[in-house]
């Protein structure tokens, strides 16, 4: 009996220690999946942040250019959907991005925008400074942090296509996010570049991980712990389940640690609960 009660005990503590996907407390995320980024995206990006005239940064340094100009950023183009008060900030260097001056415009926004290019950048730019402590202050006061392709990435706590050599490499030399979602990788172009079977690299070694797709011109808007779809293609979820709009106990299926299934617009998911919401 003694030994029942023991090990039962143990796989308690066990359930209790299992990772949980959780998203931020407050504020919002717009996390895109790269290419064209539509009306839907843009604008929810800027309703989000308080509307047209509300303060909003764009983070390039992804990208890895010398410069950065307003017309030739996602400056441009929240501009073109009417934002207001649009702001470029870019930096390399992460004393810079640690101080006073840096950070300033930071501290009154709300939103950000990190744009594409590769995400191990931003980290080296921006990880353990003021200019990211700052940035979940941002969604603390209720404001929105978004981004594309490299910019949907460095939101996950994994950090998938972190290696400096190659973006080719799943789990490379930059393995951590910002982390706004805890517990979570997030790959981007998955169909377009026919990428579907690569998030199973990381699951492998990271089972604890909630593995997560997105094609190009499609994004989630993550509030809390659970997101909706929105945009022209599919998002892709890795959980080691199977979802279908139709039945699917009559599907031939590969084993969990094979396994995909796809969102589409409207569609809704409780990232704590790894289920797929189903509105009744």
């Amino acid at each position: 009996m003694r030994k029942f009660i023991f090990l039962f005990l143990i796989s308690l503590q066990l359930v209790a220690q299992k990772p949980l996907t959780t998203g931020p407390e407050k504020g919002a995320l717009v996390i895109a999946g790269g290419g064209r980024l539509g009306d839907e995206i843009t604008n929810t990006f800027i309703a989000l942040a308080g509307g047209k005239d509300a303060p909003i940064v764009v983070i390039p340094t992804a990208a890895g250019s010398s410069s950065y100009s307003e017309d030739r950023s996602f400056v441009k183009q929240l501009r073109n959907y009417g934002a207001t008060n649009v702001t470029l900030l870019h930096t390399y260097d992460k004393k810079e991005a640690d101080s006073d001056a840096f950070t300033t415009v930071l501290k009154k926004a709300k939103g950000v925008w990190f744009s594409g290019g590769r995400q191990w950048r931003l980290v080296d730019a921006y990880a353990g400074t003021k200019t990211e402590a700052l940035l979940s202050s941002i969604l603390n006061r209720g404001g929105v942090i978004g981004g594309s392709s490299a910019g949907a990435t460095i939101q996950g706590s994994y950090l998938a296509r972190g290696d400096t050599k190659t973006n080719q490499i799943m789990m490379g030399d930059h393995e951590e996010g910002f982390g706004f979602i805890k517990n979570i990788a997030i790959d981007q172009h998955v169909l377009a570049l026919n990428r579907q079977f690569d998030m199973f690299d990381i699951l492998k070694n990271r089972p604890e991980l909630l593995g997560l797709g997105l094609d190009e011109s499609t994004a989630i808007v993550v509030k809390g712990n659970s997101f909706e779809v929105i945009g022209e293609s599919l998002v892709l979820i890795y959980d080691g389940t199977f979802w279908s709009r139709n039945q699917n106990d009559v599907k031939n299926l590969p084993n969990s640690s094979n396994i995909f299934y796809f969102l589409r617009h409207g569609d809704r998911y409780n990232l704590k609960d790894r289920k797929v919401i189903i509105e009744k």
